[in-house]
């Protein structure tokens, strides 16, 4: 008897500045994933927000074919004429709208397993503020920050004094370099801080540290699991948009070139901010390395880059799991989460 396909809803696209990030992340997934084991179904979401249902092979989406999930439905997708049952959901969305906590949501409420951090994990890592101030308390090293609303007065002065020379100014929810400004005058401060508030309603405001920078990539529920250390060499004045995803703008070193010793200080810190952060499924954490050996963690990306050539999956390639493995890992790392909350009690009665 032939075993049941798993099928799959790769979720890609998004309303966020990050779609045609999502666009290419999807190709990938769609072109690696074990076709002999999965069934794929294919859902873009459009910049207007409306989701649409695709073939399961191509990026081309019939948009005539809307399609909704249901709250509560048991995994059921509902288009106008038919609905569709799914095993589990794969959400290759960057940025608001899709990884910071939304989606996961509202795929909770229907009761579908789904790839990547939950809600909690999702919302924290995409919001920097909140983010940093977790690993601050935690006792993670970070860059010193401060954060604005839209509403709260500036002072460059006051900021420089205690910020220092060049700073980074961007949106506190945002990925890809999307709305990232590197400032060394009052007057580039002032057009990047109204340049991020376009993206984002807070803003961030983050000393520069003189360091290299340094990848590892993180897998797992419970139990996660390191990859080996990369290192990040962007040809552009820091890893802008241009540099991850412009052809040639872009070195990656992997394994990174630095004594082992370092690499398991990388490797340990990695797990702790993962673990603080309430983090789920996978996720990219990227940090300093400064010439004294200290580390600064600068981010968690909870649904990272996923081309083939990304830098989340080519650490796992060389750490010895393939592109295609790793799919396979991460749908099972959500079912298996699925399965652990399913036996949780509902109700005290």
């Amino acid at each position: 008897m032939t075993k049941k396909k798993i099928r799959v809803a790769v979720l890609f696209g998004g309303k966020s500045a990050e779609h045609e990030v999502s666009l290419e992340s999807a190709k990938s997934i769609i072109t690696a994933i074990n076709k002999n084991k999965y069934e794929v179904v294919l859902i873009s979401i459009n910049k207007t927000g409306q989701w649409l249902l695709g073939n399961g092979r191509t990026l081309i989406i019939d948009k005539s074919k809307r399609v909704a999930l249901i709250p509560q439905s048991e995994r059921q997708l509902s288009t106008q004429d038919k609905n569709l049952s799914v095993d589990v959901v794969f959400p290759v969305l960057h940025g608001p709208f899709g990884e910071d906590g939304t989606v996961q949501g509202l795929l909770k409420l229907a009761n579908v397993p789904f790839v990547g951090a939950g809600v909690l994990g999702s919302a924290v890592g995409m919001d920097k503020d909140v983010m940093k101030r977790l690993l601050r308390d935690a006792d993670i090293p970070i860059a010193k920050f401060q954060a604005f609303t839209k509403e709260k007065k500036i002072n460059f002065s006051k900021i420089k004094k205690e910020l220092g020379l060049p700073l980074f100014v961007k949106p506190a929810n945002m990925g890809s370099s999307i709305g990232v400004t590197k400032v060394k005058s009052e007057r580039e401060f002032k057009k990047a801080i109204k340049e991020a508030l376009q993206f984002d309603s807070k803003v961030l405001i983050e000393e520069a540290i003189n360091g290299r920078e340094i990848e590892v990539a993180v897998l797992g529920n419970e139990k996660p699991i390191v990859s080996i250390v990369g290192e990040i060499k962007p040809k552009d004045t820091f890893y802008t948009y241009k540099a991850k995803y412009t052809k040639g703008f872009l070195e990656v070193e992997i394994p990174a070139k630095i004594p082992q010793s370092l690499k398991r200080s990388a490797q340990q810190l990695a797990l702790k901010a993962y673990r603080t952060l309430c983090v789920e499924g996978m996720a990219r954490v990227d940090m300093f390395l400064k010439k004294d050996g200290s580390f600064f963690v600068n981010e968690l990306n909870t649904i990272p880059g996923f081309t083939s050539e990304s830098v989340y999956p080519k650490l796992w390639q060389a750490s010895g799991v393939s592109y295609s493995e790793l799919i396979d890992r991460l749908i099972a790392l959500a079912i298996k989460r699925f399965e652990r909350e399913k036996k949780l009690k509902t109700s005290h009665v």
